[in-house]
């Protein structure tokens, strides 16, 4: 059953917010390659590509309810950071930030009635749930290193260990 209009471009607008952030997550693993961080620049391309499956996901979801998927302008994402804590700072901001889109879209789908979205919406709220968490976690490890080279370069390995595992 199609989506009402103003809800199937709110799943628009996320598919855009989806690819946005695997291009804010290729930069900062680009920044991470130039800094010779090689397990977070590799810890940063999975998040790119877990992004990228994401859009796919709601594109598909859109298909299937028989509505068009209009995808929207992408702005450059952030570069130059400063510290390896500004960066997972900015990751942070950004998982928070689609977290706040999809509850809005999952509001947007209660007020409408559409209870086709839901279950589709909850998987993605749990998943943010978990991504906040292990990014917030990564953060403060980040902080308790203080810039200490050797720490700092202990957590590149363990970040770089997460396409092993």
């Amino acid at each position: 059953m199609k989506m009402p209009d103003g809800l199937a471009a709110a799943f628009n607008d996320q598919v855009t917010m989806e690819l946005a952030s695997s291009m804010a997550y290729l930069q900062m693993s680009a920044h991470f390659e130039g800094e010779n961080l090689v397990g977070m620049a590799a810890w940063m391309r999975m998040q790119a590509e877990e992004e990228k499956d994401h859009a796919h996901r709601f594109m598909k979801f859109v298909l299937n309810r028989g509505n068009a998927v209009k995808l929207g302008s992408i702005d450059a994402p952030q570069s130059g950071f400063e510290s390896v804590e500004q960066v997972f700072a900015a990751s942070l901001d950004q998982e928070q930030n689609v977290t706040k889109a999809i509850h809005a879209i999952y509001r947007q789908a209660s007020e409408q009635g559409d209870l086709a979205s839901f279950p589709f919406l909850q998987s993605f709220i749990a998943e943010q749930n978990e991504e906040e968490a292990m990014v917030e976690t990564i953060l403060e490890r980040v902080r308790l290193a203080g810039g200490e080279s050797s720490a700092i370069l202990l957590l590149d390995s363990e970040l770089g260990a997460r396409g092993l595992a």
